[in-house]
């Protein structure tokens, strides 16, 4: 059987896609143990036991200044910027790209705009951000919306635009008015194309939600590596870059569980 047609069965793609990531973590073992047998005193790629020592006061034991458990109060505080960004750029999408997808005057009007806006790197916008809207959540949720919302929005616009021109003259050859070409023809189709834009812009929204806590924060996870990168403390760095990736993976996988069993259709699947 040719290697295109193999069909991987949901075990065997648990297992393979668990055979990098275990020689990942083997050769990361292999190389720390070597360099403290040179040097025990290696900070550079620290042991498993050191991660834990590390990390088990930021998990269990209350800061002295603030009182808070820091990972958790960390978590909590780009958990809640990220939803905020995201929740804001999902909507913003889902309103101007429908919009812009289905009615030619309005993308006529408001394309160009949009894809200008795209074009311009979100970073550089971040001394603006904090000019504009001080040093506080503003500036950060702000950020994740300017990085992510445009170009969701244009994907989201493409896809109804590309819809097939004979479902727009059947519903109207039915009957169906301008709002109802909306909410019956391409609302439904762009919910499934949402999700998938949101699951693209969960990276560079991490992107943007780092680089705006580690410029002006006092709490965050990505406060908390770059003020620790200071004393080159890697037994912290590398536990809270696993726990981002732990993160944006669950949600990844949530996402695309939610698709599938929303719209199942959208998948070649049925309930």
């Amino acid at each position: 059987m040719r290697w295109v047609n193999r069909r991987i069965s949901r075990g065997n793609n648990l297992l393979l896609g668990s055979i990098p990531i275990l020689l990942l973590v083997l050769i990361y073992l292999l190389a720390a143990t070597e360099r403290h047998a040179i040097n025990p005193s290696d900070k550079l790629l620290p042991l498993p036991g050191a991660m834990v020592q590390a990390m088990w006061g930021l998990l269990f034991e209350p800061d002295q200044l603030t009182g808070r458990l820091l990972f958790w109060a960390d978590t909590l505080a780009s958990l809640q910027r990220l939803g905020l960004g995201l929740g804001i750029s999902t909507l913003s999408a889902l309103l101007v790209g429908l919009l812009l997808g289905i009615l030619p005057p309005v993308r006529a009007t408001f394309g160009m705009l949009v894809t200008g806006i795209a074009v311009i790197p979100p970073i550089a916008l971040l001394p603006i951000l904090f000019i504009a809207f001080g040093l506080g959540e503003t500036a950060k949720v702000a950020l994740i919306v300017i990085g992510v919302a445009p170009f969701m929005i244009r994907d989201i616009a493409a896809h109804i635009g590309g819809l097939p021109r004979e479902q727009i003259v059947k519903a109207q050859t039915l009957g169906a008015n301008t709002w109802q070409l909306i909410l019956r023809v391409a609302l439904p189709q762009a919910m499934p194309r949402l999700i998938q834009a949101v699951r693209l812009s969960l990276g560079p929204a991490w992107v943007f939600l780092i680089s705006a806590e580690a410029i002006a924060s006092d709490i965050g996870l990505g406060y908390r590596i770059f003020l620790v990168r200071r004393y080159l403390a890697m037994d912290v760095i590398l536990p809270y870059v696993m726990w981002i990736a732990l993160i944006a993976v669950a949600l990844d996988f949530l996402l695309a569980r939610s698709s599938r069993s929303l719209f199942p259709w959208a998948h070649g699947t049925s309930r």
